[in-house]
């Protein structure tokens, strides 16, 4: 063996491609599988991507008040939102008895912690100064 070749470094280049191509269809098939996949009149599949599109814009909205208990709960409104969306499409389609237990369960507790949230950021703590972190980190 020549000492100015290092083994397996010319299949690195070759290596590399076929990495990026075999990432990259996974990736294009990721995003093209369910709607090849799913017929489109399959409307369970609809309705949590469309729980997922409502979240999305409902936290891109969110800006924040300077307040980080504030911003984190006004953030995690919608995302608890689209999960009991989602757990009332499953209870509608689904069929497995496990996962309709689970999303019964899931909007038990989602709809207990959004109140929870909504009731916090009506007690209007966004307008309140924070702690500063030395004095969080004391308590």
């Amino acid at each position: 063996m020549r000492p100015d070749i290092v083994p397996g470094v010319r299949a690195v280049p070759f290596i590399t491609v076929i990495l990026i191509v075999a990432v990259s269809g996974v990736a294009a098939y990721s995003q093209h599988s369910h709607s090849a996949s799913q017929p489109a009149s399959d409307q369970a599949w609809s309705d949590l991507q469309q729980s997922m599109l409502t979240m999305h814009g409902a936290m891109s909205s969110v800006r924040s008040t300077g307040n980080d208990d504030a911003d984190f709960v006004r953030m995690m409104l919608p995302h608890h939102q689209a999960a009991l969306d989602m757990a009332k499409v499953e209870l509608i389609h689904g069929q497995d008895p496990q996962m309709r237990r689970l999303a019964q369960e899931i909007i038990a507790d989602q709809e207990s912690e959004i109140e929870l949230m909504q009731l916090w950021l009506r007690q209007d703590h966004v307008g309140k100064p924070q702690p500063s972190s030395s004095a969080a980190k004391e308590q």
